[in-house]
């Protein structure tokens, strides 16, 4: 198949997943074509059967803002027609999904007829989505999707209690390559002692640092928990929260325990450090980072909200909290890294639970959809 994949090119998790999702493709043979506004920070400089198409936005002074949806629907029809795409998939339902439409109406112009599916990530219902500006739109384009996927149960859930959308919604979920993080986790010992003592712990926090990831929760649970056990914290990741989360860390006095390491591409190497992760989220679609942490061995403590209580299992890979509950936060981290044997037993359990989102279990129902879509649209249906 020739597929057309439009993704934001940054850090967050709906880029991560659609570049990994095209460059698994591209290694069962299929033709990828990548359409964004920088080449995705996941995506290498070759990959064999993967193509890059930049949407070059001009800064015209008439425009406050520059017109980002007609350039990226004028190169979704050039790449289209050009290197003849069987199927686009967007993600991100702002403003990709309407965009795809728009396109796919000019290429019908065209006689040509491209389907499209949208994945839907979380933040473009759950938070922006809900602007009412934008429900109209949302909403159309949805419902004119060719096919639409959320990556969680509880995203489906709230994509349909938001919007009035008749389309069918197919739950896929995010997914991890475990070779991956076991190909990471062969230096763990000699990493370690660079972040902490033999006698001390390590807790691992990483996230794009907005308000919706409570970061502040991770320094106060961080803070509970060391003053029980000899701890330290590794923070990776970057954002409009880290000043704030800089300024708590020196009113607790905790800046000496606590490493910030920045924005890092792939985190799989710090994460095989630690012992235990961290993800206080007010709301997560799925939790992806929590998934990535258990790939890794790591049970994780976490909120119960959203998609992370299909990922995080309760009592076994790791526990869930309500938002804001520091104190049972605390005291199940506290429980966790006192007890080696029940730590193991939990680390064991995370790394069986990732296994069931390993590329090769989610890539076959891409597949598996791509072709029901083709196939419906070569009939006329």
């Amino acid at each position: 198949m020739n597929i057309g994949i439009v993704c934001y090119p940054t850090f967050g998790g709906s880029g991560v997943v659609a570049t990994e999702l095209g460059k698994a493709l591209a290694k069962k043979g299929h033709k990828i074509h990548f359409i964004a506004y920088n080449l995705p920070f996941r995506l290498n400089a070759f990959n064999e059967n993967v193509f890059y198409h930049e949407v070059s936005v001009n800064d015209y002074p008439l425009f406050e803002y520059q017109p980002y949806e007609s350039a990226l629907a004028s190169k979704i029809v050039d790449v289209a027609m050009y290197e003849k795409l069987d199927i686009l998939h967007v993600h991100y339902a702002i403003p990709h999904a309407s965009v795809a439409y728009l396109a796919q109406q000019i290429l019908k112009s065209k006689k040509i007829y491209l389907p499209y599916i949208t994945t839907l990530h979380g933040t473009d219902i759950t938070l922006v989505g809900r602007d009412p500006s934008f429900e109209p739109v949302i909403r159309f384009s949805l419902n004119n999707s060719n096919a639409i996927t959320s990556v969680s149960e509880s995203l489906k859930k709230d994509t349909l209690s938001t919007f009035k959308i008749d389309n069918k919604i197919d739950v896929i979920p995010n997914f991890i390559n475990i070779e991956d993080y076991q190909k990471s986790n062969a230096h763990v010992n000699c990493h370690r002692d660079i972040y902490a003592k033999k006698n001390e712990k390590i807790m691992i926090h990483v996230s794009n640092f907005r308000k919706v990831k409570r970061v502040e929760d991770v320094l106060k649970v961080f803070d509970k928990v060391r003053q029980a056990i000899p701890t330290k914290l590794i923070l990776v990741g970057d954002g409009p929260e880290r000043p704030a989360i800089e300024k708590l860390c020196r009113e607790l006095d905790t800046c000496k325990d606590i490493i910030s390491l920045g924005r890092i591409n792939d985190p799989a190497e710090v994460l095989g450090v630690a012992d235990l992760f961290i993800l206080p989220s007010e709301t997560e679609s799925f939790g992806l980072a929590a998934l990535e942490a258990m790939a890794t061995r790591l049970p994780v403590i976490s909120t119960n909200t959203g998609g992370l209580p299909e990922v995080n299992i309760n009592g076994v890979t790791g526990f869930l909290s309500n938002v804001g509950d520091i104190d049972d936060m605390a005291k199940n981290s506290i429980k966790l890294l006192n007890d080696p044997a029940l730590l193991e037993k939990f680390k064991n359990n995370a790394f069986e639970q990732a296994k069931k989102f390993d590329i090769n279990v989610v890539l076959p129902l891409y597949e598996k959809l791509y072709n029901k879509v083709i196939s419906k649209e070569s009939v006329g249906i």
